[in-house]
């Protein structure tokens, strides 16, 4: 589709030319504003659901460990959840990060273009005009502000939720340290920080499955499926080495920065792997996506 004879034809008159060939009065820069984008998502009721869900979560896990029992006395991030408001944040970034975190970003991403796609109406937008590439951009811009949102606003509430009832006490880790609060409090934002980095191979793989199919719901499953397949690639140790270079071999790896020392020799493995994998994926989306026919 050719921008500037959309515009030309759309106008129902001619327009002196400008020197990239639109039509006079034309900015390609401000179609599609990121704030225009937002808007539209957050009046969505999958956006409005899914961080309605991860603001509830924490309160649910908290129900769970007060109604159960919570006298476990092992050595896992499980057992000490309940141990202080910290430990409790810490345990609900371990139970999302395999699944729900993943699904949350797979949906925002995922979501981006099929879903136009499947409604018939990215043709209109391609003719307002917007520019592909800009499409895809602003589009994956407000699916990342969501899912970055999504994260702090699942960490903040766990992180408030288990403070009020468990209290501002210390950092407990699986080796038996004792972190202080303001320490423990870097160290969570630090692994908040990670799961962020770490989570873009999933936009990346969700925003090119997008591009690829008019079914939202088969890029946002196509995404979560190779996490899962990935997940349990990762459990056979027969692969040694080989389990390294696999997308999610290093998805919990901010445990390590949870200690007094934090270590990031794994840190930094998985976000280069995470950030390989994620700009492999996003390159493959554009390409895409600039020559694929809409027809819906």
């Amino acid at each position: 589709m050719d921008t500037a004879e959309t515009a030309v034809v759309l106008s129902g008159r001619s327009h002196p030319a400008q020197p990239d060939g639109g039509v006079e009065g034309y900015r390609a820069k401000r179609t599609l504003p990121v704030r225009v984008e937002l808007a539209r998502q957050l009046r969505r009721r999958r956006t409005r659901l899914t961080l309605g869900f991860l603001l509830v979560l924490p309160v649910l896990l908290l129900l769970s460990f007060e109604i159960g029992d919570a006298g476990g006395r092992g050595r896992t991030f499980a057992d000490m959840a309940t141990s202080s408001g910290l430990n409790f944040a810490v345990f609900t970034l371990f139970a999302s990060t395999g699944f729900l975190l993943v699904v949350v970003v797979a949906l925002f991403f995922g979501d981006t273009v099929a879903s136009e796609a499947s409604w018939s109406s990215l043709k209109y937008l391609l003719a307002a005009p917007v520019p592909r590439v800009r499409l895809l951009r602003q589009k994956a811009i407000v699916a990342g502000v969501l899912s970055l949102f999504g994260l702090a606003l699942l960490t903040a509430v766990s992180l408030g939720v288990g403070v009020l009832w468990y209290g501002a006490g210390n950092l407990a880790t699986i080796t038996g340290e004792a972190v202080p609060f303001p320490t423990g409090l870097v160290s969570l934002a630090a692994a908040t920080a990670y799961l962020a980095v770490h989570l873009t191979w999933i936009a990346g793989l969700a925003l090119w499955l997008s591009v690829s199919t008019d079914a939202p719901l088969g890029a946002v499953g196509g995404a979560v499926v190779v996490s899962i397949l990935s997940e349990i690639l990762d459990q056979i140790t027969a692969l040694g080495s080989l389990r390294a270079y696999l997308p999610t071999h290093y998805s919990t790896a901010y445990a390590d920065l949870l200690g007094a020392e934090a270590d990031w020799t794994e840190v930094a493995h998985g976000a280069f792997s995470a950030l390989a994998y994620a700009a492999l994926f996003t390159a493959l989306a554009i390409w895409r996506f600039h020559r694929k026919d809409i027809t819906s």
